[in-house]
């Protein structure tokens, strides 16, 4: 309980001291737009693994050198806990934004901070404009900037790591008209951390797998069809080598 506590106070702490820092941000994005992503990129990382560091995760990595260097990606992974967002951030380099729901663009200093460092918020309910948001997530991975996707839509609350919710199809359309390649991210224990037992924080050892780049046109037909499904077989596969 205290762990959670003193989180709640960081997470507070950051949003109303670090104001003034976002609005020099916000001003800096009119006239440099990378140069903002990059400081708030930078700045969101730090945090995130502050958070990471005082809960205490203890992070493992495998599969970092599957990750292109030399082009954005999209990012696919399975999702159990809030903490999932911290640790892609902190495990991975770049310019990098997380697909949101929309309900999270509601809070307005949290906002601009998400969209300062490339995040889309998806309208679930409104196929207009969650095709919007999905050709602003093809603009931005074609402007070098990666992008990470739950494709199950919502957290798994299974009680076993693999049991997952059918992945969305309509959710790899990023990769499939940008022609980016798809890395599949397999994440074991982040609910270990919270979810499991609300609202105690537990420190918890949490393995991050970085799959091999999936490029779905090369993919057999039959595959590339159901590239969502494809997709989560092969996450699957990585959470049982994990475990």
């Amino acid at each position: 309980m205290i762990r959670f506590l003193i989180l709640c106070l960081i997470l507070g702490g950051f949003l109303i001291f670090a104001y003034p820092i976002l609005i020099m941000q916000n001003s800096l994005g009119k006239k440099d737009p990378v140069a903002a992503g990059n400081e708030s990129t930078g700045i969101v990382r730090f945090m995130f693994r502050l958070f990471l560091k005082v809960a205490g995760v203890k992070l493992t990595v495998i599969g970092e050198e599957n990750i292109p260097k030399d082009t954005a990606v999209l990012y696919v992974g399975n999702h159990r806990s809030y903490f999932d967002i911290l640790v892609g951030y902190a495990t991975t380099s770049g310019l990098m934004g997380f697909v949101a729901k929309k309900e999270m663009d509601k809070f307005l200093i949290l906002r601009s901070w998400m969209r300062n460092v490339n995040c889309l918020f998806l309208d679930r309910k409104d196929i207009k404009a969650g095709l919007k948001t999905i050709l602003e997530g093809i603009e931005k991975v074609k402007s070098g900037i990666s992008i990470w996707i739950f494709p199950e839509g919502t957290r798994g609350k299974g009680v076993d790591e693999l049991d997952m919710l059918p992945f969305k199809e309509g959710s790899l359309k990023i990769a499939e008209k940008s022609g980016c390649p798809v890395i599949p991210v397999a994440m074991v224990r982040t609910a270990d951390i919270f979810e499991k037992h609300v609202p105690r924080v537990v420190p918890t050892e949490v393995t991050v797998y970085y799959g091999k780049p999936i490029y779905l046109k090369e993919l057999e037909p039959e595959k590339k069809k159901h590239a969502g499904a494809y997709t989560r077989d092969v996450i699957m596969e990585m959470i049982k080598e994990i475990q």
